[in-house]
């Protein structure tokens, strides 16, 4: 029997993006992979059920669950829908089970072998199944267009007969995947642009994009491409210089995230508060918590004139490339346990495969996770 892989439309509030596009759904099926998809499910991503015309469109949940060797989502969906799954079948999507201890539960209970995407290694081999990078570049590209609109001001410089515009001043916190993209959006937009990171390697890349680095003293080179936790004396060397440079921008784009733990608190209400009325700051890291002190997850306040925007799921908004490159990192990763005869093997000596695993043959198998939740249940 071919292998049978299945997309159900996505539950979680606000969700738009879908699980396997039309093309790269369609390209399975010519592999002899079996593919079954929900009706509907692509059409918040701006896909028809009749774009998926190699795969076979479904009506009934229930009977999709019961086919499904393997189960692909953008989000998590209820632990109702994990009960229904073939026990012993393959999840490949975002957990967060370290937000979702449930999760982690419910897919134990029926020996669900969960690959857990935000869990793919940092390196160089698995970068096409990196989901985390994919969704960033949208979500960095969408931050700068979202500060653009909130901004009072145009981003370009402008010589008019009414006289002329001076371009904006952009600030951009974290140099990572998000970071480099609206660091090249802002620029794109006509905007001087400046980008803070504790990692000195990034000054190249900042520089390559016509972006200037603000340059604090500190270098926290970390793990995995991540910047390590600074000291108190670190943090207050960095916070007194970036606070003079925020003091003169226009939009601020906030990206720095630790995966796993809350986002660092870079921009205190004190830096807010020397900041110029009109002035924008956009946190990307709103759904861990916000890098500034004052933003409010999923809300946009205004404070004392500055608008301190925290959105959530930006990559949502951009569905429909959000939703393709997420479909080519699933089948990139699927493509490691399945060979020529497509048959599935969940290949535990595979570096990238072990490392993405949250859950196998009715356990909790990825340590890091394990130690957050039991930490969490120890309550410290």
């Amino acid at each position: 029997m071919s292998l049978t892989v299945a997309v159900l439309k996505e539950s979680a509030e606000g969700e738009r993006r879908v699980a396997l596009d039309p093309a790269t759904a369609n390209k399975l099926v010519k592999r002899g992979i079996r593919v079954l998809v929900e009706q509907g499910a692509g059409d918040a991503a701006g896909f028809t059920d009749e774009q998926y015309s190699a795969a076979e469109v479904l009506g009934d949940t229930g009977q999709i669950l019961e086919q499904a060797d393997v189960l692909m989502w953008v989000q998590a969906p209820g632990t109702g829908v994990i009960g229904k799954m073939r026990e012993g079948s393959l999840a490949m999507g975002l957990a967060f089970a370290h937000r979702h201890p449930e999760l982690v539960e419910a897919l134990n209970e029926r020996s669900i072998n969960c690959l857990a995407m935000e869990l793919v290694p940092r390196i160089s081999r698995a970068q096409s199944m990196d989901v985390l990078s994919s969704q960033a570049t949208v979500a960095g590209y969408k931050a700068v267009l979202r500060a653009a609109t909130l901004a009072p001001r145009l981003f370009p410089m402008l010589t008019t007969a009414a006289g002329t515009l001076r371009p904006a001043r952009a600030v951009v916190i974290g140099a990572g995947v998000a970071g480099l993209q609206a660091i090249a959006t802002a620029r794109r937009l006509g905007a001087r642009v400046e980008a803070y990171d504790i990692r000195a390697a990034a000054r190249e890349q900042v520089e390559s994009l016509g972006a200037k680095m603000i340059d604090t003293g500190v270098n926290a080179e970390g793990e995995g491409g991540y910047a390590r936790e600074l000291t108190d004396d670190e943090k207050q060397q960095q916070a007194d210089k970036l606070a003079e440079h925020l003091a003169e921008a226009d939009a601020v784009i906030s990206t720095a995230a630790i995966p796993g733990r809350p986002a660092p608190k870079i921009i205190t209400a004190g830096m807010v508060e020397a900041m110029q009325p009109g002035s924008v700051i956009v946190d990307l890291a709103a759904e861990s918590g916000g890098n500034c002190e004052l933003t409010r997850p999923g809300q946009t306040v205004n404070v004392n004139g500055v608008i301190v925007d925290g959105p959530l799921n930006l990559a949502s908004q951009a569905a429909l490339h959000a939703s393709e490159m997420y479909a080519r990192n699933l089948v990139n990763l699927l493509d490691l346990m399945v060979g020529e005869d497509t048959q599935l093997e969940i290949k535990l000596d595979d570096e990238v495969v072990a490392g993405t695993l949250l859950t196998h043959d009715g356990k909790l198998v990825h340590e890091q996770t394990a130690k957050i939740l039991g930490a969490q249940a120890r309550g410290e």
